[in-house]
């Protein structure tokens, strides 16, 4: 009878310590799983967010600066700066024309303040040295209308002279009926063939 409790006993502490030793060594695998994948902590989640940034936003920042870069005023350089003044001058000075009567070469009254204002451009520019351009219409011999254009632009030229341009900046031409700027063969086309031209031929 003891016999058979003793053996009870033993098998009942056998089963027991079985049953501690598989508990303990499930904790101890549970413990290591749960160690081996919880996330990571520290910088390191910072490097995994600098990888997995986007290659499109990476090169959208690149082309950013790159603009920013090149971005810039250069200006107007100062050779630039020389040609508009000359080209606006130029377009103020050459720009307008006078008009004569038939066979007259005399400075009619509506261009007077044309030619005041040249004197103005002129004498504001004393550099400059400028040609008038005696035209004619179609009308009589080329030998008349050569005579005829010359005296219309020492026309121009005297009035400007007067205005106290020096003759020296002066220089005049006569191109008759060879120059017209309208073909027709009436008055209104004759009559803007009779004029003087201005250009600026250099300092």
């Amino acid at each position: 009878m003891k016999r058979n409790l003793i053996i009870a006993t033993m098998v009942v502490f056998a089963v027991s310590s079985i049953f501690l030793l598989c508990s303990c060594a499930k904790k101890q695998v549970v413990a290591e799983e749960e160690e081996i994948t919880a996330p990571p902590v520290g910088p390191e989640v910072v490097i995994v967010e600098e990888e997995e940034l986007p290659a499109v936003e990476v090169a959208k920042e690149v082309v950013e600066e790159e603009e920013v870069v090149e971005t810039y005023d250069i200006g107007l350089p100062e050779e630039r700066e020389v040609e508009a003044v000359e080209e606006g001058l130029a377009a103020k000075f050459e720009g307008k024309s006078i008009y004569f009567d038939f066979d007259k070469s005399f400075i009619k009254p509506e261009y007077r303040p044309v030619l005041e204002e040249k004197a103005a451009l002129l004498k504001d520019n004393p550099d400059i040295h400028v040609r008038i351009e005696g035209n004619c219409d179609e009308r009589g011999t080329n030998e008349y209308n050569i005579a005829l254009g010359e005296r219309r632009a020492n026309s121009a030229k005297s009035f400007l002279v007067s205005l106290g341009i020096s003759p020296d900046r002066v220089e005049t031409i006569s191109y008759g009926e060879e120059r017209p700027l309208f073909l027709g063969h009436d008055e209104d086309s004759w009559s803007k063939n009779r004029r003087d031209d201005f250009l600026i031929i250099g300092e």
